[in-house]
């Protein structure tokens, strides 16, 4: 059982009514003297990987996510299965993973690790690079990547900061509030088969560019503790329907005639992260 509660609970929900129920983020209320985004970001300046990042879990843990990013988004994708026509739908945070609140928010790169403590805190997973691919097609929003020159430093907290200063820029000239289903602007820790033979390791892929194409092809050769000033965290909600049938994605992931719907390299048999001194 992964979350904060039973999130089969959000399955039942999706099958009610023709066009389904979107769910939510089950995290808590955000507390009301939970910091802001930015003053959040100058409080971990100074510590160190592990304790940057437990910190910004603990910050989740306890509600610190802005309102609009709970709210997910539909995303639908068809693919042929012994000559029939299947169709699986899933729903998707409308932003990258975000810390602070409705109006001061931060998008916080994270390790592989973490992000999988945080989708299994929500009851959520990572999308697979063919899930990036229609997330970005069905976004209302696309933005070209804003790249910065690499340096020793990209993995650095200042870093982080000036990325999602340029971001909120970004954001500005597409007049995209917060909550707009948006895409384009992260490169997006992914699930893949390939996994299984790089233990150890994160899969990247995406950070589309206005014509579709991502600049990262599907990349597993980085430590799964690699976190830099790209890397977003797109959740995906467990909860997905195939033909109008509540389904676990896990479990779609893992079907053979299913998987390659939603993942171009086929089955995906543990579409999870290790977690050091855990199990899924």
């Amino acid at each position: 059982m992964v979350g904060r509660g039973p999130w089969w609970l959000l399955l039942l929900c999706l099958s009610c009514g023709p066009a389904g129920s979107a769910p939510a983020l089950d995290l808590p209320d955000r507390p009301r003297d939970a910091p802001g985004g930015d003053q959040l970001a100058r409080s971990i300046r100074d510590l160190d990987l592990a304790g940057r990042e437990e910190r910004i879990y603990a910050e989740i843990a306890a509600g610190n996510v802005p309102t609009w990013l709970r709210r997910l988004r539909r995303v639908e994708m068809t693919g042929e299965v012994d000559g029939v026509r299947r169709r699986v739908r899933f729903w998707v945070t409308p932003d990258y993973l975000a810390v602070g609140s409705d109006d001061d928010f931060f998008l916080i790169p994270l390790s592989a690790q973490t992000a999988q403590r945080v989708a299994d805190l929500v009851g959520a997973s990572l999308p697979t690079p063919r899930m990036v691919d229609a997330i970005w097609a069905a976004a209302d929003v696309r933005v070209d990547p804003i790249r910065l020159r690499p340096d020793e430093f990209i993995g650095t907290m200042p870093y982080f900061e000036r990325h999602d200063h340029l971001l909120k820029g970004q954001r500005l000239l597409h007049d995209a509030a917060p909550g707009a289903f948006l895409a384009g602007h992260k490169l997006d820790v992914v699930l893949t088969p390939a996994l299984a033979a790089h233990p150890g390791k994160v899969a990247l892929y995406g950070w589309h560019r206005a014509d579709g194409q991502p600049i990262q092809a599907l990349y597993t050769a980085a430590s799964d503790s690699l976190v830099i000033f790209s890397h977003g965290i797109r959740l995906v909600h467990r909860g997905v329907l195939v033909d109008g049938a509540v389904r676990d994605l896990w479990d779609v992931l893992r079907d053979p005639k299913l998987a390659p719907i939603l993942s171009d390299r086929g089955v995906i048999a543990r579409a999870h992260y290790p977690i050091p001194g855990r199990e899924p």
